[in-house]
C-alpha cells in the first residue's frame, strides 16, 4: 500500500536538481571544467518539465476522481437530512 501519491513532477525536478550536484561535483572534483553559468539552463529545464508532469498528473487523477465519483441518481444521498426535498437549506 501507498503511504501517498505519486507525484512524477517532484522525481524530475529532484532528477535534475541532482544532476545539476553531480555536474558541480565534477568540477569541484576536478574531472571536468564546468561554467558557472552551465547549471542554469539545466535547472530551468527541470523544472519546466517538472511544472508540464505536475500539470498532467494532476489533470489526470482529477478526471479519474470525477469518473469515479459518479454515480447514478437514487434520490436518497448520503448525508441528507431529508429535511428538505432539494437538498439544501430550507
Amino acid at each position: 500500500m501507498l503511504r501517498h501519491e505519486f507525484q512524477p513532477g517532484r522525481l524530475i525536478a529532484g532528477g535534475f536538481f541532482t544532476l545539476a550536484g553531480v555536474v558541480y561535483a565534477g568540477d569541484a572534483g576536478g574531472l571536468w571544467e564546468t561554467p558557472w553559468f552551465a547549471v542554469v539552463p539545466l535547472v530551468v529545464v527541470g523544472l519546466c518539465l517538472a511544472g508540464v508532469a505536475g500539470i498532467v498528473a494532476r489533470s489526470l487523477r482529477r478526471r479519474r476522481r470525477t469518473g469515479r465519483d459518479t454515480a447514478p441518481a437514487t434520490g436518497t444521498e448520503a448525508g441528507s437530512t431529508g429535511a428538505h426535498p432539494g437538498g439544501g437549506p430550507g
